[in-house]
């Protein structure tokens, strides 16, 4: 089978599960990182290694595993992160907080703090672009701390990573004072679990996903509690959030006395990031 024959028929395999658009996006991804191929054109045949592990991909994919997941590894702002079923998959959304993140903050020497890193992409991100930074994050999963520190390493930047439960209060006086923070926190009802895709419900950890129905905003509201003590003078925060409820975050923020609140679209034209900042 040459290579155009074996993409053609991963793509309309895929379809029936996730559609024209996925279904290409996702042989893309399989064809570019576990064979390098580029040109889905090509004449020339798969070899029975590849086949064999093509084979093995499809049957995977088609239990509605997700690929970053079969193939060890997710693209986020130009860098490779290794993700397993420890940490969420990075998504575009978080791209684009990072680049708000970006444009907003100044590239002088700043202390940045991730509440919630999983793979570690926003801070290893940051860091990367900004190498002048003090990079720090925190989770409350030891095993995603291990990805996240294995991403920084892989990536060749240094990241100050802390195992923490932000929802304690009692730990927040292990951490000081930064001039920025960022998160992107569960925020999904557990009873809005069955409307999660399969290939999010049965793979992703819930640990990252998921908040008791009766206090969907619950982090939202120790992050800005934690952020009004630790922000320095005219420090910001940003949030990533359930397009459904990003009104509701800002209303949480505006509630704890920030200032400058800004709630801001994704490419896809939903209300899906948070923007204030400390009064000086």
């Amino acid at each position: 089978m040459t290579i155009n024959q074996a993409y053609q028929q991963l793509v309309r395999r895929l379809e029936r599960l996730y559609g024209e658009g996925e279904a290409k996006s996702i042989a893309r991804i399989v064809f570019e990182d576990a064979f390098g191929v580029r040109n889905f054109l090509r004449q020339d045949a798969l070899s029975p290694k590849q086949s064999a592990q093509l084979g093995m991909i499809t049957s995977r994919l088609l239990a509605h595993e997700p690929v970053q997941y079969i193939l060890g590894a997710a693209d986020f702002y130009g860098l490779k992160f290794r993700v397993d079923q420890r940490v969420l998959i990075p998504r575009p959304e978080t791209e684009e907080l990072v680049h708000w993140m970006l444009e907003t903050l100044e590239q002088g020497h700043l202390k940045v703090l991730d509440i919630g890193t999983g793979s570690g992409c926003i801070p290893v991100t940051l860091k990367k672009h900004r190498p002048g930074w003090d990079v720090w994050a925190v989770d409350i999963s030891l095993k995603a701390l291990e990805l996240a520190e294995e991403n920084a390493r892989t990536n060749g930047v240094e990241v100050q990573f802390q195992p923490l439960d932000i929802l304690k209060e009692s730990q927040w006086a292990e951490l000081g004072r930064f001039d920025a923070i960022v998160s992107n926190p569960p925020y999904i009802p557990r009873r809005e679990s069955a409307l999660m895709p399969e290939n999010v419900r049965h793979y992703e950890p819930h640990l990252a996903l998921f908040v008791d129905n009766e206090a969907p905003l619950v982090f939202y509201r120790a992050i800005s509690r934690f952020a009004k003590q630790h922000l320095s003078p005219g420090g910001f925060l940003f949030f990533e959030a359930n397009e459904f409820n990003a009104g509701e975050v800002a209303k949480v923020v505006e509630k704890q006395g920030f200032k400058g609140v800004e709630v801001k679209q994704d490419l896809n034209g939903k209300e899906r990031m948070v923007r204030c900042q400390l009064a000086q």
